[in-house]
């Protein structure tokens, strides 16, 4: 027996008119991205008129332009949502549009999470359909569960039913999100062969199932470190189309990208802009990507990696503490000796190994580096 699941008083829908949390006339810290861009993703919708598959909100050229940003005929600006290759955007959103499931992998910081919500967010206009994984996560978070004070009162029934995020995307042609695939217990990351191959989900309990209907598509983020924790099936990783995300190609890219995180971020805390910061960023992003690689950017001095990703997302977290720190306890530009505690921490993970690598870049390169020298004078104060 196939069922079709409305919302009951179990499955409240995502209500963007009610505040979250209950707290009214209060500004929530950080919006969905469907309300935090609720103006742009209107503006490109007035503006399509591309084939929009079934339950999309917008076309997938629009879905690609709100990631990658653009200008409208009218003038309206779309601001990148991701920096990168075009072409894995367009993969992603075409995957979307498929009846296949979509796995963003690379290496932690690499904006999969950030990625996944704003595809969910131009597609189905809800992100909110979230399951996060975790060495905990029970097979009811991707399945169901029940309400066991109606189970106990009436017996399994639809109205004891409690349904997972995954099971009101089929039932409502959604679009569901699984972070931190690989985290999850392999015997419970199974459970979504059947929902990803035959588009349905059982409830034996009930003698019925639920459906998918059209629009219901599914993605999934896991990051290259996780290899080995609780690895993918190759049942299971057949149902997926994987699409890798990258570190930024350049330095000028990745600059890019931590500038506008942190003014993003900066706005929604209040802190003040930083025009004058962006020398501190290049340094940062300078530093991280070298650790990185292993090498300096001329090419001619082998440095030691740390243990860390030292990735953009640390980057962008090292960049708005500094900020912080610069309009709290300074004048409000951001300073070398705003950055350095901040860089320290994210560098040096592992105290023994890590401190030695940290001490030999700041003297073989850091401290050799024209124009670096308050730099270098402040990394070594918070490394003493």
């Amino acid at each position: 027996m196939s069922v079709t699941a409305e919302p009951t008083s179990a499955e409240p829908r995502h209500d963007h008119s009610a505040p979250a949390n209950d707290l009214a006339g209060q500004e929530v810290l950080r919006p969905h991205a469907e309300d935090a861009f609720a103006q742009e993703l209107a503006a490109l919708a007035a503006h399509d008129d591309r084939p929009r598959p079934a339950r999309w909100k917008l076309s997938p050229w629009a879905v690609a332009t709100y990631l990658l940003g653009g200008t409208l005929p009218d003038g309206t600006a779309i601001t990148p949502k991701y920096v990168g290759p075009r072409r894995i955007v367009e993969v992603a959103v075409t995957t979307l549009a498929t009846d296949r499931a979509l796995l963003l992998l690379g290496v932690p910081g690499t904006a999969k999470t950030w990625v996944s919500e704003h595809l969910a967010a131009a597609v189905s206009g809800d992100s909110t359909l979230l399951v996060q994984g975790t060495a905990g996560t029970p097979e009811e978070a991707i399945r169901y569960g029940w309400n066991y004070a109606q189970l106990l009162a009436h017996g399994p029934s639809r109205a004891a039913l409690v349904p997972s995020p995954v099971m009101r995307a089929m039932a409502e042609g959604m679009t569901a999100r699984v972070e931190e695939l690989t985290r999850i217990p392999a015997d419970v990351q199974d459970s979504l062969i059947t929902i990803l191959s035959e588009k349905t989900l059982p409830i034996p309990e009930l003698g019925q199932e639920v459906q998918a209907v059209r629009g219901f598509s599914l993605i999934a983020t896991a990051n290259d470190r996780d290899r080995g924790v609780n690895e993918l099936s190759s049942a299971l990783r057949r149902r997926f189309n994987s699409v890798v995300l990258p570190l930024p190609e350049s330095v000028e890219a990745e600059v890019d990208i931590v500038a506008r995180r942190v003014d993003q971020i900066g706005r929604s805390l209040d802190l003040p802009a930083a025009p004058d910061g962006i020398d501190e960023i290049r340094r940062v992003v300078t530093v991280f990507r070298e650790l990185r690689a292993g090498i300096t950017s001329d090419g001619r001095t082998k440095v030691k990696s740390p243990s860390g990703t030292l990735s953009p997302a640390e980057a962008i977290s090292v960049v708005t503490n500094g900020l912080a720190l610069a309009t709290h306890f300074g004048d409000g530009v951001l300073r070398p000796a705003d950055v350095a505690a901040g860089l320290l921490g994210a560098v040096v993970r592992d105290p023994a190994a890590d401190r030695v690598v940290w001490q030999e870049y700041l003297e073989a390169v850091v401290r050799e580096r024209a124009g670096w020298a308050d730099f270098y004078r402040a990394c070594r104060e918070v490394s003493a």
